[in-house]
This record gives structure tokens, C-alpha cells and sequence, in this order.
């Protein structure tokens, strides 16, 4: 009898685990995704990781967004006003807003989140220089004071890439800006599942019943956030690019977020798959050099690296697709309202022997430049040996280090010495609307190390008319203040645009529902 006990009991058991497991196995419902990266930090005010950035979108919500024609309209706020002198800005919350754990949104828990949102951000720093203090006269009310007018007050408050003004509950986000939340909820349309959470592995989210879209259509990151599938997981290990376009042909997987260029031509011609047409702005490829550190602390050898970085290199080898990329010397990204190629002589019509002169002359005395090359991100990991090859031709030494994208992104915010565990310089990609406004473009920010953004560039002069552009109220000072910022931003050398491109997005014919968006969003989507 204890020995049939013990079986009944055992089976018993295991038939509860697989009850317990039925409801996800049966689930039709779920969206499978191989992102574009693994999701290693968890914090979106802390990086501007796309992949922190999108995690951030699936859970928080934002006070504004911009649409898909750069227009910046309301998301959690319902309406505001603003005094004769621009100086009183009133905001009032739309009803129910609540985190997951149910508790409402309030006045306080934006104050907080824009203060520590406008200690890492660039657009939120230079806010926060105009802002003298903020308040919640009701609940469901805040106020944001300025000691002077700015022209960019909603322009910041929607931005929607790196880093986003996500809201956050008063208590998490009072946590040190420069330290890592811990808790993970949020007011938006789906919940984090932490229990479920494993680094290099998988991320889920549950739709979230209770959250209340706006009534508009979607488009960019505003309107209504209408969420069709119950369950969103996201596949951290699919990272081999063969491997995630055979997942996807055989419908193991829904979406392929960042399709390898290499795989472009035959998905293209594969009618059991789609290549959904989400952005109608492309991402431009920088290099960042570190200013604290040897070698790149001299404005003169940073001109060499630019000199030899010719962009078509980094555009052919890393995209190879012709009608995917293009060559662009204007850091605000070329068609845009402050694109400008304007000083960018330096790079735009240099080559190797101008490289190799300017070296010379920069009193370079060979310190090994620290090279950081992403092993697991398909879209820029061929840049890094590009950078290496012509920096090399230049005459520059190089030890160029691998490592997984999050590892990189860890360690680009230490400003330790290059043998201390620090860094030289890392090659990186961004959308448009982060790089686009001498606002919104974090390596504008020349505070030095006050600066929320990693390389901490320094330029009294370039803060100067940075400082003059916040102030500026008519496009044609607006676009004048741009191009000397700009101009200037060569002579320092304060990155190197890399060119621009599109990144292609791949999907199974039966998920419907694609809008045109400037990340990778996953509201509104249907599966059939």
C-alpha cells in the first residue's frame, strides 16, 4: 500500500505540472520574436540600449509620442495648457491610468520619473536646465515650472528612442539615476514576467487586461495602444542568422526584428514570408571615441580616425544590400529638417594618405587603441573590423576585444582606463530620431563628464551654441545654430557618422497589423 501511495502520489504530481503547464502550451495566442540583441539590463533610463528601450515600451507608458510624421501629440496626458510666457506648463493625466500592481497614476510619479529620466537623457538634462521646479496641485495633475522659455518642452516629453521619459511609480523611480531599478512595472499595455525572465535565453510579457488605449489609430509611438495577443515572448538564443530564418520558415518563430543582410534577397522572394515596412526613417551607423583616455583625449587624433574612416567601406561590408544603405556626411542625418554637411570636410573628402598625415602630425605616440567588437548583434558587428582595418592603415595600433552586445553596454559606461578594464572607442547605430536635433543627439552633449552619454566629449563652445539653439524660437536661427554646431562637432571631433541604412524586419504571412513605428513595437499586431 505505501508503495501505491507513493506511484499515486507521484502521478498525481506530474499530472499537476502539466495541467499547470497546459494554459501556456495550448496558447495559441502568443507572438514569438527573435529580437534583434539578448535583453540583459532591465533599466531604460540606465542605457540607451534599444533593446532596454523596447522592453521599456512593452511595460511603461509616456506622457507624449511622436507619430510617424514627427508630430508630437498626447499619450497618458489628457490635456494641458501653457501660460502667455511659456513659462507655466499644466498638464492633466486622462483617466484610468494604473501600474500593474493597481495602483493610479499620479502627478508625483511623473515628477519623479523626469527627474531621473533628466539625469541620464540628453533632451531631459537640457530640459532640466530650464525647469526650476515641478508640482501636483491634484492627483491627477502636474506642472512643470521654467526659469525661462524653451521651444522644446513636448518635444522632449514625446521623445520617442533612447532614452524614452518612460513613467515609472514614484518609489522605483526614485532610485539613483546612475543605479539600476530593480522592480519592473509599469503603467503600459503588457506585464513583464520577471519569474520567467532568463538573460541569453527568453523575455515574456502577458497582455495587460486592465490598460485603457487612447481611441486614436497607432502611428509612430502615439495613439492607441491595442494590444490582440495574449503572450509575447521573445527568443534571446536564436541568434545565429541561418538558424532564425529556418525557425521563421518553418512558423517555429512570428517575427525576425533585425533580418541579417545577408538573408534579405532570399526572404524577399519567400511568399510564405513578409518584410513589413515599419519605419519610414533609417538608422545611422557612429563611431564613438572615448575623450577621457589615450589616444582619443587629443582632438587631433581623433581627426585622423575620422579622416580614415570613409564610409562606403563600413556601408558595403556591413550591409552589402545597395538599396539598404547610403553614404551620408551629416551627423543629423541627410533630408532631415538640421541635416547639413557643413564642416565635414575632415571626413567627406579626406582618404588614407590624409589620414596617415594627420596622425603624424597629431603627436600620436602609438598608445594601443581598445577596439570593442558585439559578437551577438548582427546588424553592426562587421563594422568593428572595418573601424580596426583602417585605423591600422592609419597607422594606429589596435586591439580589438569581443563580446556580447549587453557586455559592451556594460562596460561602455565605465570611465576606467583602457587597461583598467575601460575603452577606446565602440561602433554603434542609431534611428533617426535620436540623432536628428542638436538636442536630441546625445554626442551633442559636450559637458565633459557631466554629460549623460558615454565618450564624454567636452567643448565649452559647442555647449555655447547648443545652449543658444534650446533657446531659439524660429527655424531659420534654429537651422543656423544647427549647422555651426555641427561644423564644430567635426573640428572637435566628436564621433564619426558611419552612413545610414534600413534595417529589414522579417514576418510569417499570418501576423497582420504592422504600423509605421521608429522601434520595434508589438501592440496591435494580430496573429491569424
Amino acid at each position: 500500500m505505501k508503495k501505491l501511495f507513493s506511484r499515486l502520489a507521484t502521478g498525481a504530481a506530474l499530472s499537476a505540472l502539466t495541467l499547470a503547464a497546459l494554459p501556456t502550451m495550448a496558447q495559441t495566442n502568443v507572438l514569438r520574436v527573435v529580437p534583434h540583441s539578448n535583453l540583459a539590463i532591465l533599466d531604460p533610463i540606465w542605457t540607451t540600449a534599444y533593446m532596454s528601450r523596447n522592453h521599456g515600451y512593452m511595460i511603461y507608458d509616456t506622457l507624449f509620442g511622436t507619430d510617424e510624421n514627427a508630430k508630437i501629440k498626447p499619450q497618458m496626458v489628457d490635456t494641458w495648457s501653457v501660460s502667455p510666457d511659456n513659462r507655466l506648463w499644466t498638464f492633466k493625466l486622462r483617466k484610468g491610468l494604473a501600474f500593474h500592481d493597481g495602483a493610479p497614476v499620479t502627478g508625483e510619479d511623473v515628477i519623479a520619473s523626469l527627474q531621473r529620466w533628466g539625469k541620464r537623457d540628453a533632451m531631459g538634462s537640457a530640459l532640466m536646465t530650464f525647469v526650476q521646479r515641478m508640482d501636483t496641485p491634484e492627483p491627477d495633475t502636474f506642472r512643470i515650472f521654467l526659469g525661462e522659455a524653451c521651444g522644446f518642452v513636448l518635444e522632449a516629453l514625446g521623445k520617442p528612442s533612447s532614452n524614452v521619459p518612460f513613467i515609472m511609480p514614484k518609489r522605483i523611480a526614485e532610485t539613483d539615476a546612475f543605479k539600476q531599478i530593480e522592480e519592473h512595472i509599469g503603467s503600459g499595455p503588457f506585464t513583464f514576467k520577471r519569474d520567467e525572465f532568463k538573460p541569453g535565453d527568453r523575455a515574456v510579457y502577458l497582455k495587460n487586461a486592465k490598460y485603457v488605449p487612447r481611441s486614436e489609430p497607432p502611428s509612430g509611438t502615439t495613439g492607441g495602444k491595442r494590444v490582440f495577443i495574449d503572450r509575447v515572448e521573445w527568443n534571446l538564443a536564436l541568434r545565429d542568422a541561418q538558424a532564425q530564418v529556418n525557425a521563421l520558415q518553418k512558423g517555429e518563430v512570428d517575427i525576425i526584428e533585425a533580418l541579417a543582410f545577408d538573408h534579405y534577397e532570399s526572404v524577399k522572394k519567400d511568399t510564405t514570408l513578409q518584410l513589413p515596412h515599419y519605419s519610414n526613417f533609417g538608422l545611422q551607423y557612429m563611431a564613438r571615441f572615448n575623450h577621457l583616455h589615450k589616444p582619443f583625449d587629443n582632438p587631433k587624433v581623433r581627426q585622423a580616425a575620422m579622416a580614415a574612416f570613409s564610409q562606403e567601406p563600413f556601408l558595403r561590408a556591413q550591409v552589402g544590400v545597395k538599396e539598404l544603405y547610403k553614404p551620408c556626411a551629416s551627423m543629423f542625418v541627410c533630408g532631415t529638417p538640421y541635416g547639413t554637411t557643413v564642416g565635414s570636410d575632415v571626413q567627406s573628402k579626406s582618404n588614407m594618405k590624409k589620414a596617415q598625415d594627420l596622425l603624424k602630425a597629431s603627436g600620436y605616440d602609438g598608445t594601443t587603441v581598445v577596439l570593442m567588437k558585439p559578437t551577438d548583434l548582427a546588424s553592426i558587428q562587421k563594422l568593428p573590423d572595418v573601424a580596426a582595418q583602417l585605423l591600422r592603415q592609419a597607422g594606429f595600433k589596435v586591439d580589438l576585444q569581443a563580446m556580447d552586445w549587453q557586455t559592451l553596454v556594460g562596460r561602455r559606461a565605465k570611465k576606467d582606463a583602457p587597461d583598467k578594464g575601460g575603452w577606446n572607442m565602440f561602433l554603434t547605430a542609431w534611428q533617426t530620431f535620436d540623432v536628428w536635433s542638436p538636442i536630441a543627439n546625445p554626442t551633442m552633449d559636450t559637458r565633459g563628464e557631466q554629460s549623460g552619454w558615454f565618450g564624454w566629449a567636452k567643448d565649452d563652445k559647442m555647449t555655447e551654441i547648443r545652449a543658444q539653439f534650446m533657446r531659439a524660437t524660429d527655424e531659420p536661427t534654429k537651422k543656423k545654430l544647427a549647422e555651426q554646431l555641427h561644423a564644430r562637432a567635426f573640428e572637435v571631433a566628436t564621433h564619426a557618422p558611419l552612413g545610414e541604412y534600413q534595417q529589414p524586419m522579417a514576418a510569417t504571412k499570418n501576423i497582420s497589423g504592422f504600423f509605421v513605428t521608429n522601434g520595434n513595437i508589438y501592440w496591435n499586431l494580430k496573429k491569424n
